[in-house]
């Protein structure tokens, strides 16, 4: 049967919105201490003095049990965190993905020595993790992984290659799907297994992959025997689809998904002034109703994700249509300000901004999943293919 697609109406809690103005007051103040740039691309910066700042103040593992050192929150409470600190450009990298995805499979799959040593480290903002999916020649699909974990004594060894690897150079840890025995006949999900990789052991090595504003968001990782330990198998072997496509709802739903640009937006409502003309006013209207539009389903997903649901089909939507949005944004926003006085005092900084954001938009489609497998994820959930 086709899974349907739903979007829940979901309304944040006074709670959250409460929560907002601390947040914006901690930006502000760590903007006043020069911790915080306006620019681009700082929210890429791994800052380890304000990744602890924000452990400090209980925002990382903000939904996770306490005795882990998480708050026992809502995802719509860290769900006004992360979109504030996309706004601001706040420098979240090291506790990000392990704050989104790897705490929450740790938390499911993870012996309890694992969760108490290492959940509570990242809740500190100590901890960075990676996330080790796609592959050479099989990309975002998951389930062509050739990465092999072999059997051996006391534990695997793994040998292969994972790319586009984002913080891998950075990562204390990584969440690596690797295939364990051949996919069966009938289903060729079977077969692949999730580990904890603890990124200093011997047996990696690790390649940045520069995009083209010159930063290396992305790495290859290559694996030469490395040994992992049975403690470190995270569920059940041969069965991690459904663990990662599960993770894959937490990557795909959030405000990151669709805020990447979102200083361009900012800077053409700048550069247009208070009194845009009737062409300039319209394409921002319509630029400003898409993205209150994909707020909206990002917003309905965490709410599910509350719930207990695993919306995986909704998930891709909201990353699907917020990479397009996010990467066509530059380009719609050089063309709303193609009559606007060059000498105009934002002029400048506008179209730094824009040069910026279309150096970056290309990578936009590689993490969390291309936008062509995404569409066969949808499909296959519509019963399409």
């Amino acid at each position: 049967m086709p899974a349907p697609i739903h979007f829940d109406q979901i309304r944040l809690p006074p709670q959250a919105q409460a929560l907002r103005e601390e947040v914006r007051e901690f930006i502000r103040q760590e903007t006043a201490a020069g911790t915080l740039s306006p620019g681009p691309g700082t929210r890429g910066e791994f800052n380890p003095q304000f990744s602890r700042k924000v452990g400090a103040r209980g925002w990382i593992g903000m939904t996770w049990p306490k005795r882990y050192g998480g708050a026992e929150r809502s995802f719509l409470e860290r769900y006004v965190v992360t979109e504030e600190f996309r706004v601001a450009n706040a420098p979240v990298a090291l506790h990000f993905t392990a704050d989104r995805q790897s705490g929450p499979i740790l938390l499911k799959y993870a012996a309890e020595p694992i969760k108490s040593d290492i959940l509570p480290r990242i809740t500190r903002g100590e901890c960075c993790f990676c996330i080790g999916m796609s592959e050479p020649g099989s990309g975002s699909d998951l389930f062509a992984a050739q990465t092999r974990a072999s059997r051996t004594q006391g534990g695997w060894k793994i040998n292969g290659t994972k790319v586009w690897t984002t913080g891998a150079q950075h990562a204390n840890y990584m969440i690596g799907l690797f295939r364990t025995s051949a996919p069966a006949p009938d289903n060729r999900r079977h077969g692949l297994t999730q580990f904890l990789v603890d990124m200093a052991s011997p047996g990696i090595q690790v390649n940045p992959i520069a995009d083209l504003s010159g930063q290396p968001h992305f790495n290859e990782v290559v694996f030469n025997d490395l040994f992992i330990p049975d403690e470190h198998v995270l569920g059940d072997i041969d069965m991690a689809w459904r663990q990662a496509t599960s993770e894959l709802a937490y990557e795909r739903s959030g405000p990151e998904r669709f805020l990447e640009t979102a200083y361009v937006l900012f800077a053409l409502v700048r550069v247009l002034g208070a009194k845009p003309d009737l062409r300039g006013a319209e394409g921002l209207g319509r630029l400003v109703a898409q993205l209150h539009t994909l707020r909206r389903m990002s917003l309905s997903v965490n709410g599910m994700l509350q719930a207990g649901k695993e919306p995986v089909l909704e998930g891709s939507i909201v990353k699907d249509v917020g990479t397009l949005w996010e990467q066509a944004l530059p380009g719609k926003a050089r063309e709303l300000a193609a009559f606007v006085d060059p000498s105009q005092t934002e002029r400048e900084a506008f179209d730094a901004l824009v040069r910026y954001a279309t150096t970056i938009a290309p990578k936009l489609t590689i993490q969390g999943g291309t936008t062509e497998v995404l569409r066969g994820i949808i499909a296959r959930g519509l019963g399409l293919r």
